[in-house]
């Protein structure tokens, strides 16, 4: 997809005519980063906001003692750093890109004044953040109530819904993630995860690649996710 493609896809958008975001597109400063690269950091005071054009972004936080922990992986009309236009607070998490990354930066100084006289395009990312927040009350729960092989398994179509392709013999999910960032994201051992993971792979359920699976049987991962 062109940028426009993708821009319209992004809650920011997709509340617009074709000549609203066009004039909001004209705020617009494209980002590129390399592979490991910070886009800003927990803690930082956030200025802007960024729709996700091309590749993938990890949002993290850091405990006290240096242990990470990965909350999201980001892609394509996806967007973050939303949080800090309608709470002035530092950011609550550090975004780096999995990719190399190609994003759209908005100013919350461009921004603010053009949604005051649009107030559906507020609501529409006031839907995102509190699907955000239905999301974050989800991972909770499931930190509490569903074993690590079950998360992992929700994971793993959850990555698969948004970066899966589809080949012969199933579902190419490239993730992007190291096994320690995986283990993360799931919130467990990388041990622990990845012995889920070999367990999947003994009973034909996916194919393990680097930085990747192939989900070979759907269902049975479905039914071992809830």
């Amino acid at each position: 997809m062109n940028t426009e493609d993708v821009l319209g896809k992004a809650p920011l958008f997709a509340a617009l005519d074709r000549e609203s975001a066009a004039a909001l597109r004209t705020s617009i400063t494209e980002v590129q980063l390399s592979k490991g690269q910070t886009i800003f950091h927990e803690n930082e005071t956030g200025d802007r906001l960024y729709v996700v054009l091309e590749g993938k972004v990890k949002l993290s936080r850091t405990s006290p003692d240096g242990r990470e922990n990965v909350l999201s992986v980001l892609g394509p009309s996806e967007m973050f750093g939303e949080l800090s236009l309608f709470d002035p607070r530092p950011r609550t998490a550090t975004a780096t890109a999995l990719t190399e990354v190609r994003l759209a930066g908005l100013g919350h100084d461009d921004l603010r004044p053009w949604l005051t006289g649009r107030p559906e395009v507020a609501l529409h990312l006031l839907r995102a953040l509190a699907q955000r927040l239905r999301r974050t009350n989800d991972v909770l729960a499931d930190l509490v109530f569903t074993d690590v092989p079950g998360r992992v398994a929700k994971q793993l179509l959850d990555l698969a819904e948004r970066f899966g392709t589809k080949t012969d013999d199933g579902m190419r999910v490239h993730h992007d993630l190291t096994q320690e960032e995986l283990a993360q994201l799931v919130g467990a051992s990388r041990e622990t995860v990845n012995k889920a993971l070999a367990d999947f792979a003994h009973r034909g359920w996916l194919r393990i690649e680097a930085k990747a699976v192939v989900i070979l049987d759907h269902d049975r991962l479905y039914n071992r996710s809830r």
